[in-house]
């Protein structure tokens, strides 16, 4: 499968110093999920992704 799935999204103007985008794409590959993060340009919202089954692969 080549697709990806959206599993959370995060508005692109958050606090300060805060990456809550990062924060729950880290906590996902901690689980074994292939977790990254992509900007939606169109939405104005970071997008955490897994692409094909996200499992297996994973880059911390």
């Amino acid at each position: 499968m080549n697709g990806r799935t959206v599993i959370e999204r995060f508005p692109a103007g958050g606090p300060r110093g805060s990456w809550p985008a990062e924060e729950f794409a880290q906590a996902r590959r901690l689980e074994g999920l292939a977790a990254e993060v992509v900007m939606d340009l169109a939405t104005d919202t970071f997008l955490v992704i897994v692409r094909g089954d996200g499992v297996g692969d994973v880059v911390a």
